[in-house]
């Protein structure tokens, strides 16, 4: 079960526990100048030998990890008698039984909770976590000098995707941190956790990176984190993950709990994704990330072989291709294997989606595929992509996955394998709102205990290809099955988008056994 802590110290048993949830960011989106960074790209000298102590490390590091104290005012009503909503009591008591407390006025309070943050530059930038000022109405920052010397912070923007905030206070000459390459860290590499942990005061602590680009976690929309054993704990969120060598390698912001305290797993937003969001903030007031324009999906074994792809193949599916995008105009089709995207190797769908969100939208960039031929080898291609811009409503639903839908279906008595199929009308379109373009067989039910069920065919779905022939309706889906060499079937899938409203294109392959005693894909009549 995953939970989110909703105030300081909330500690729920069995937790993934963001470790500072606070409540909505007043940002200040206006352009300036880049910060000036200190950036070394270098990797760290894993030959180096290390002495008994890392207080030299400290002394460097520890000036630019600082306090963030955020507070914004909340309206609460009184607490409510149970009784006063009991039907029961309401017979003998009348209707206005506890109308009086009903209609007490709402109450402020002031609600404050801390967290960290890291200087990253001479005048003042601080980088922290989203979740440490969101809501805030007033944000304070405490250096960690003698003095505690406390400045009023201007949030200067935030981005929830990748949980990252920047702030800003007046100042010169500030105790500013060194920037490493986080795309250089190695597991094992040593590594401090500098924060203000349950507001106790600045505190270190010391483990390894257990893991690199760890993801699929339900913490941020883009996810690749560092992960540690170092001890983090409510209030480190926001603070330093730094090398042994004291260069920022990450912003700390969850932990996994099962107490709400450390238990060896914490996780830090990886310092060169917190540089691009800074710099995009910074400079342009917000986030642009770079699009494709395609409905993506992971490469499995059982596709690679519909595709006639090698065994070991690597690399991500195009499930479909947004008209009008860039991927379109360069020729991408679905089908199509993405193996590389500006000279980086593309492992996994959210490989994928981490590096070209972290391309501005109008660059051009080299794009490598594998297309499969039918009756022949597949042939890898170049293609250069302008990308666009990512709709903030693709956040939902550019996942590469199967979409759901909010609408009913008609319903349908003919099966194949448990599955019910009928043509597109004017009425399903309206109700599941699906695009015009669209052409196909509209699944009606699914036995969820069939083939179908677990390969991720939904109702609602529409079959656009079946063995990458183009389906019309649902006697061609029909005539398609019955004319199938093999028990296999490659279906082309066109399914709704979630609360964006998206829909989008997928591949799954289902087996479709010949000797089960139901008719194949029939439509309904």
């Amino acid at each position: 079960m995953v939970n989110r802590s909703s105030r300081l110290g909330s500690t729920r048993a069995g937790a993934l526990t963001l470790l500072l949830l606070l409540p909505g960011a007043l940002a200040a989106p206006k352009s300036s100048p880049p910060p000036k960074l200190n950036v070394q790209e270098a990797p760290i000298n894993r030959d180096q030998k290390f002495g008994l102590s890392f207080a030299p490390v400290v002394k460097k590091v520890a000036p630019s990890v600082v306090n963030i104290y955020s507070s914004m005012t909340i309206k609460e009503r009184p607490m409510a008698n149970p009784f006063t909503e009991d039907p029961f009591f309401r017979r003998f008591f009348g209707d206005d039984f506890g109308q009086q407390q009903q209609q007490a006025q709402p109450r402020e309070r002031k609600a404050q909770s801390l967290g960290s943050g890291v200087i990253v530059s001479p005048d003042g930038y601080i980088l922290t976590a989203n979740h440490v000022v969101e809501g805030a109405e007033q944000v304070k920052v405490s250096l960690a000098s003698a003095d505690s010397k406390e400045f009023e912070a201007k949030i200067i923007g935030t981005d929830a995707p990748t949980d990252m905030a920047v702030l800003k206070i007046e100042g010169h000459n500030l105790p500013s941190i060194a920037l490493a390459d986080s795309d250089k860290l190695e597991v094992g590499d040593i590594v401090l956790a500098l924060g203000n942990p349950f507001g106790i005061g600045q505190t270190v602590t010391m483990g390894i990176v257990s893991a690199v680009g760890r993801g699929e976690l339900g913490i941020n929309a883009y996810e690749n984190f560092i992960q540690t054993d170092a001890a983090i704990n409510l209030g480190n969120s926001g603070g330093a993950l730094v090398d042994a060598e004291g260069r920022l390698v990450g912003i700390n912001t969850a932990i996994f709990s099962r107490t709400g305290g450390n238990m060896g797993v914490g996780f830090a937003v990886p310092i060169n994704m917190g540089r691009y969001v800074m710099e995009r903030l910074i400079t342009e007031g917000k986030v642009s990330r770079g699009y494709l324009g395609i409905n993506i999906q992971p490469l499995t074994p059982d596709l690679a072989k519909e595709f006639g792809l090698p065994d070991e193949s690597s690399g991500v599916m195009v499930g479909g291709v947004s008209p009008g995008s860039g991927a379109e105009k360069a020729g991408i089709q679905s089908g199509d294997v993405i193996t590389e995207v500006n000279g980086r190797k593309i492992s996994d769908s959210r490989n994928l989606q981490l590096t070209v969100a972290q391309i501005a939208p109008g660059t051009k960039i080299p794009v490598r595929i594998v297309r499969s031929q039918a009756g022949r080898n597949p042939v890898e291609k170049n293609v250069t992509v302008t990308l666009g811009e990512l709709p903030e409503e693709v956040f939902a639903t550019n996942d590469g996955g199967p979409r759901r839908h909010g609408g009913r279906v008609p319903s349908g008595r003919s099966t194949i394998e448990g599955v019910e199929v009928t043509d597109l009308d004017a009425r399903a379109r309206r109700q599941i709102d699906i695009p015009n373009n669209v052409r196909g067989a509209l699944v009606t039910s699914v036995d969820p205990d069939s083939k179908a069920a677990e390969a991720g065919l939904r109702v609602g779905d529409i079959i656009v290809e079946l063995n990458r022939q183009p389906v019309h309706n649902a006697d061609d889906a029909a005539n398609m099955v019955q004319r199938a060499k093999t028990d296999r079937l490659l279906l082309r899938v066109w399914s709704a988008g979630g609360g964006g409203g998206l829909g989008g294109t997928h591949y799954l392959v289902i087996e479709n056994s010949k000797q089960n005693t139901r008719s194949p894909l029939k439509p309904e009549r």
